[in-house]
């Protein structure tokens, strides 16, 4: 169950319904994040979050550090991850919900990475917290006290890839690579984020927001397999690689594709922040 809606999950968490395995023990983790104001989830969390939950800070928790070499959110490294996820009381017995302010940009981020690590039981909460309040579900304030549990890693049941095999794959045509940012910014017009502004020679335009509804949440399961099996045409789940700014949208493009019955597709989570840190790679300007 990759998917999880509010009304779902507020009953998961009341136990009046098994919306998850009988077996597990749920745990909600808060991704809110706000690139332009790191501290702002925090602040949030603080302030309100889902009954139960535990808050994760993209760039400190679900990112690793960045380098001269790195884009903007470089992936964790496993065992540092895995030790924030066991003190968060994840290990193999937990189901993860994870959720952030609305558009589950940030969310999908926590479902990619917990998969990366081997764990298959993670979902998304559709809508996230704005979904949450519209259904006039309640929020907490409070903290409670956090019991350690032991997450262990485990064959990763997604894939990413660097960018050396990125530029060599795609000279050699044997991927598609599709960029979620938004249209302005793959063409290079609006970029406040980047220093080179522009895209991957050869990417193809997928913004993220494609995947949603009028209400910002994922569209339904039939709809995302229409869109997707139009954008592939003929070309497999498996030669896609999913990209953006720095590896976080991408995520969002790979949990559709998911919800589509498209898996397979890899992730490359440098993305046009770390191929931009070489002058030497060429950038392309204008739509796809």
């Amino acid at each position: 169950m990759h998917l999880i809606e509010a009304a779902g999950l507020a009953e998961a968490l009341s136990g009046t319904r098994s919306a998850v395995a009988a077996a597990q023990r749920l745990i909600v983790v808060d991704c809110r994040h706000d690139l332009s104001d790191p501290d702002w989830g925090r602040r949030e969390f603080t302030a309100a979050h889902l009954p139960g939950a535990v808050f994760a800070h993209l760039d400190q928790d679900l990112s690793g550090p960045v380098t001269a070499q790195s884009g903007r959110h470089p992936l964790p490294d496993p065992a540092l991850l895995g030790a924030f996820l066991s003190a968060a009381g994840i290990d193999a017995s937990t189901h993860v919900v994870a959720y952030d302010q609305d558009k589950s940009m940030f969310a999908a981020r926590l479902w990619w990475l917990l998969r990366w690590l081997g764990h298959a039981q993670v979902s998304v909460l559709n809508g996230g917290l704005a979904a949450w309040r519209a259904a006039g579900l309640p929020l907490q304030t409070t903290q409670a006290p956090r019991t350690g549990r032991h997450f262990i890693t485990r064959p990763a049941l997604v894939q990413a890839i660097a960018t050396a095999a990125v530029a060599r794959e795609l000279a050699a045509g044997r991927i598609l690579l599709l960029d979620a940012r938004a249209p302005d910014r793959f063409a290079g017009r609006n970029e406040t984020i980047d220093p080179v502004a522009g895209h991957v020679p050869g990417a193809r335009n997928q913004p993220f927001a494609l995947n949603l509804d009028a209400n910002g949440q994922l569209q339904s399961a039939a709809a995302l397999t229409r869109l997707w099996r139009a954008v592939l045409g003929e070309i497999p789940a498996t030669q896609v690689v999913a990209m953006c700014g720095s590896g976080v949208t991408a995520c969002h493009n790979l949990l559709a594709m998911q919800l589509a019955g498209l898996p397979g597709a890899r992730l490359y989570a440098g993305s046009f922040s770390e191929w931009i840190r070489d002058p030497g790679r060429k950038v392309a300007t204008g739509p796809a």
